[in-house]
């Protein structure tokens, strides 16, 4: 259904009682991924969200969609255009585990875009931060229990490298540093904001962001490593999970453009499979994949 016709459905649930169901935020909506799903493309093996509890549609592929075509909006809008062009609002695919800005009117037909919908009640302070700066180079989230390194790895690397890099790390005299899971990146988004909007991290100010210069030569920043594995692909556990505070580039045209939105979730292969010093790009918009990317440490409080 389309956004519109979701907030009809959810005055009728909230008529019935009880009258506090709403559109979950992108952080809520998020929380029900698992990553023991996996995917084969644009086919779905095993889908990424608990089917003990919470039925999960396909893509109908008689209509002519993918099976990954069954996408679930959220509340959070995307603070800027994708495509350069489409006003967005953020959602999860629960069919090949990933996160990014949709288009609120279809590009091909200009009508309002329809996406599947799981309503939410409870907890109004989920994914709200209490972030303290403890001035040794750490950020602690107090509404987390984590806490973070202050500044990034300042240097891209690929995901083995990335874990040993956080397994070395003394920051702050902690030695219990290592890479996040992608639920506890993701924590660090702030969905209000975007890189192209104000050339600015979409993140607390708190955090040090290096920046990279891109393959058509403009400044942004880098993507950063996850721990968590993406199955997907004929080579399963190849691909890893990154989250994007910058822009989530894309070349689906003749050039580089922010396809996805800043706090979209993406993944690159672990490692590089051969000579790539020309930039690569896949997919059907054309996805820059960099797989050395940056690496932002974590460790649980005690």
């Amino acid at each position: 259904m389309t956004f519109d016709q979701a907030q009809l459905a959810l005055q009728e649930l909230n008529r019935k009682g009880p009258a506090d169901w709403r559109i979950p935020t992108v952080k809520e909506l998020y929380s029900l991924v698992q990553y023991s799903g996996q995917v084969f493309g644009d086919k779905s093996v095993r889908l990424f969200i608990d089917t003990n509890y919470f039925e999960q549609p396909l893509g109908n592929v008689f209509l002519g969609e993918r099976e990954i075509d069954a996408q679930v909006w959220s509340a959070t809008l995307f603070n800027g255009l994708t495509m350069g062009r489409d006003r967005s609002r953020f959602g999860v695919n629960f069919v090949d585990g990933r996160a990014k800005a949709y288009p609120i009117l279809d590009p091909r037909s200009g009508l309002p875009t329809k996406m599947y919908f799981r309503f939410v009640r409870g907890n109004p302070m989920y994914g709200k931060n209490h972030f303290r700066d403890n001035e040794d180079r750490t950020i602690s989230d107090l509404a987390t229990g984590l806490m973070w390194q202050q500044e990034d790895s300042r240097l891209g690397m690929n995901w083995k490298h990335a874990l040993t890099y956080c397994r070395q790390q003394t920051t702050g005299s902690f030695r219990d540093w290592r890479m996040p899971s992608v639920k506890e990146l993701q924590t660090l988004v702030d969905y209000s904001a975007s890189f192209q909007v104000n050339a600015q991290p979409a993140a607390s100010s708190l955090f040090r962001f290096s920046k990279i210069t891109t393959p058509d030569l403009k400044t942004d920043l880098p993507y950063y490593w996850t721990g968590t594995t993406l199955l997907d692909g004929p080579v399963v556990g190849k691909m890893a999970l990154y989250v994007v505070f910058g822009s989530a580039l894309a070349r689906p045209f003749s050039s580089l453009i922010d396809a996805h939105g800043s706090g979209a979730i993406r993944s690159d292969p672990k490692t590089k499979s051969g000579n790539e010093d020309q930039p690569v790009y896949f997919g059907p918009q054309g996805d820059l994949q960099i797989v050395d990317n940056f690496v932002r440490c974590v460790r649980r409080m005690r």
